[in-house]
């Protein structure tokens, strides 16, 4: 049979496939490693190659064992060697996987204890006629628990005529035992502009005619894969109706309109006049063309998972501006990418990749993925014609500015005029004092800025006392101490009601633990010198520090809301609401009553008030 008839012919991934390690694209760190060992004489026992399907694992690991057994007619060469000019005594049959002494197995289907147990009792016996018996097991990883367990002893301490090569896609699911024992090679995706130089290579030598876009739209779905390149070169070569000429090769022109047909792809312009009709608020035009691809047969959710690379692209474009000279790209792609790069904002194209993602699990999950789709296309369309919130903060205030002569009211002049002026600390104790029992104190304790030192004055024995003026000077008495347990439970559980140096009167909160006021008198005698009584009062008391930090910071919220310049973005963004609120940058003005530094409440500090 001559080799122009059918049967003979080869696919374009074993026709093409690396012999030697110069063959090899893409894996040039791990070819250096090998070559720096090999000539070192430091071979290992054993190897594991990694990476995603198709990039050369069981190619590279019979390439290294035609390494290992490299052997001249004439006897020349009698050492592993990476340089394999020609083909050895060995080499065929290595390649065509029927060699003696390279065995090779499939450890996906045979994963057993019994088939560990035969490579360790054939192991024991000298290559037939190889330099090295070399054990080649594919996608190891499949192999059973047991399985690693019976195969860790004579891995580690193989027969000197003995090498392993594992490949696996799921490196992670090798034990740990199992790596430590190999020398590991991670092979690497090969980028889409070597894949591309590499297939026009092969269409040379095939006598293929291929626009650029084509292989390029190749290179991209492979997606790193050179196996996949080739298998989609060959589809697209059969695709475009390749008829074998006189030589058995094929003469086709392979059209990137083909490509996109076969691979079920928008045409890259007009994904690109879709993303411009989004970005200039182009409903009508965005559904037109939307419907056009979809009558064309392009699939919706593979149409917007073009949106969302190409917005990816141009993100990176406006992040590092030299990406758009790859060589895999269109032109349009990189002369438009690099134009809405310079106009996009980032907030803009973060935006639409956001949206973009969540669209496409809608379209995929939807009864009626065009509907869907068209759906997904309405809210970009309407979001990018939504200026972002701090152009709108901009925008209003720069207005409101020429309009008024005076100047609006900020917001952290509005949480001012809506806090109360606290009373005097002596007032206050006259006021709890005056009530007695006749209800719940209303208002809240005051609490200084800034707590007066506590004072200390000799007692009749010589030992110096510590005086308490204020519950603060308490509470940053338990910071002085680092007792935050204690710190924590004073301002989350305590309601105050009467506080003079030597008496604490409280109330407890619900979930106060019940050792608490022992702790707090045990506590008080150590820290003062002097004995306090602890009471429980029957009085509601002040609310806790933790309730007055929250009913601020809603009356913070309260007061930004009426701010006018706040009104007027909520009203430009339906739906939206204030979450937070913080400060201005740099050191607000001191509050009368507000909780002092050190003693903010558990991740909620009293200052925490966010704007």
């Amino acid at each position: 049979m001559s080799d122009t008839t059918p049967s003979s012919y080869r696919v374009l991934a074993r026709k093409y496939r690396p012999a030697t390690f110069d063959d090899l694209i893409g894996q040039d760190a791990m070819v250096r490693t090998i070559s720096n060992a090999f000539e070192a004489g430091r071979i290992p026992q054993a190897w594991i190659l990694t990476g995603v399907r198709g990039v050369g694992k069981t190619t590279t690991a019979r390439i290294l064992a035609r390494a290992l057994n490299y052997e001249l007619p004439d006897g020349s060469i009698s050492a592993p060697t990476i340089n394999m000019p020609v083909l050895g005594v060995h080499c065929e049959a290595i390649m065509e996987s029927r060699h003696l002494d390279v065995i090779e197995m499939d450890a996906a289907s045979h994963n057993s204890v019994d088939d560990v147990r035969q490579i360790n009792d054939a192991i024991r016996y000298a290559p037939v006629s190889a330099r090295y018996k070399v054990y080649i097991l594919d996608e190891v990883h499949m192999l059973s628990g047991a399985a690693f367990n019976a195969l860790l002893k004579t891995l580690e301490e193989p027969p000197p005529h003995a090498k392993f090569i594992f490949a696996t896609t799921e490196i992670r699911k090798v034990p740990i035992t199992v790596l430590s024992r190999c020398q590991r090679f991670d092979l690497r995706r090969v980028d889409a502009a070597r894949l591309v130089k590499h297939l026009q290579g092969i269409a040379g030598k095939e006598a293929i005619k291929a626009e650029p876009e084509a292989l390029a739209l190749i290179a991209r779905a492979a997606e790193g894969s050179v196996r996949d390149a080739l298998s989609l070169f060959d589809q697209a070569i059969a695709h475009a109706g390749a008829q074998g000429d006189i030589s058995g090769a094929a003469s086709a022109l392979v059209r990137a309109d083909n490509v996109r047909q076969m691979l079920g792809l928008a045409d890259r312009t007009r994904i690109i006049e879709l993303f411009d009709a989004l970005m200039r608020a182009d409903v009508a035009a965005a559904l037109k063309e939307l419907r056009d691809q979809y009558d064309s047969g392009a699939d919706p959710a593979m149409v917007l998972g073009d949106l969302a690379e190409f917005t990816h692209f141009v993100t990176r474009v406006k992040i590092v501006p030299g990406l758009a000279d790859d060589v895999s790209l269109t032109e349009a792609e990189r002369i438009r990418g690099r134009a809405f790069a310079a106009k996009l904002s980032m907030r803009i194209l973060a935006r639409t990749w956001q949206m973009l993602l969540k669209g496409i699990t809608e379209v995929e999950a939807a009864g009626r993925p065009i509907d869907a789709a068209e759906m997904v296309l309405v809210r970009i369309a309407y979001a990018a014609d939504l200026p972002t919130p701090d152009e709108v903060i901009r925008t209003l205030g720069d207005a409101r500015r020429g309009e008024n002569s005076a100047p609006m009211a900020s917001a952290v002049e509005l949480r001012a005029q809506a806090r109360p002026e606290p009373a005097r600390p002596d007032q206050a104790r006259q006021d709890a004092s005056a009530r007695g029992s006749r209800g719940p104190v209303a208002a809240a304790t005051p609490m200084p800025a800034s707590a007066p030192a506590p004072v200390e004055t000799p007692s009749a024995q010589g030992d110096q006392i510590r005086a308490l003026t204020s519950f603060v000077d308490l509470i940053n008495l338990a910071t002085e101490k680092r007792d935050l347990s204690i710190k924590s439970a004073l301002e989350r559980d305590v309601r105050l009601v009467r506080f003079e140096d030597g008496t604490l009167e409280i109330a407890l909160e619900a979930g106060a633990r019940k050792t608490l006021i022992g702790e707090l008198s045990k506590k008080l005698a150590d820290w003062t010198g002097r004995r306090w009584m602890v009471a429980v009062s029957a009085e509601a008391g002040s609310p806790s520090l933790r309730a007055q930090a929250e009913m601020r910071k809603a009356e913070m919220k309260d007061g930004v809301r009426g701010d006018p310049l706040v009104q007027a973005v909520m009203e430009r963004f339906p739906g939206a609401e204030i979450v937070d609120v913080r400060p201005p940058a740099g050191p607000a003005p001191e509050q009368p009553g507000e909780t002092p530094a050190g003693s903010q409440l558990d991740g909620d500090g009293a200052d925490g008030d966010t704007l």
